[in-house]
């Protein structure tokens, strides 16, 4: 019914709705965080999607950094953030950052390193490569989440990195 009211408005009408079905559209992705983690370790993925149930947000998992290199160059969905494991086989978390702050799209994209070291050269080099944030992996629900809310809560295009805020502190 609708796409014969549609079909039945002069050009001018049709790129009128056209133009504000994009706008609606683009509005309401803009608000809906999707968040893609990428983890080989089955168990911390599902401890991940478990909390980020918990505060309602929408994720997609990826064991390898090359699947969600792919997920990327084949949008929707599309990530407000990506969380990156470093220690994973094939392509190590390293490698992904580095293609993934090396695509003009996709540079400004937020990637917070979600790992179970806390070496300062490993830091450093994370934060040489472009992350927006390096976080130490919880064993603990309630601190994964108060980190994720944390990530979730920075204005990332307002966010100004220096090496003293790199590191989440909890």
């Amino acid at each position: 019914m609708v796409l014969v009211k549609i079909q039945n408005f002069d050009s001018y009408n049709t790129q009128n709705i056209y133009l504000y079905l994009l706008i609606t559209i683009t509005m309401v992705l803009e608000t809906y965080t999707t968040i893609f983690y990428v983890d080989d370790d089955e168990d911390d993925r599902l401890f991940f999607e478990e909390v980020t149930q918990q505060i309602g947000e929408s994720i997609s998992l990826f064991e390898l950094g090359d699947q969600m290199l792919f997920q990327l160059e084949n949008p929707p969905p599309y990530p407000s953030v990506i969380f990156l494991d470093l220690n994973m086989p094939v392509k190590d978390g390293f490698e992904v950052l580095q293609e993934i702050k090396s695509t003009f799209n996709l540079k400004d994209v937020p990637v917070i390193i979600l790992s179970t070291t806390s070496n300062p050269e490993t830091v450093e080099r994370c934060f040489n490569l472009g992350a927006s944030l390096y976080v130490k992996k919880s064993m603990s629900i309630e601190e994964l989440k108060k980190s994720l809310e944390y990530v979730l809560s920075i204005d990332w295009e307002q966010h100004v990195l220096t090496e003293s805020n790199f590191v989440y502190k909890r």
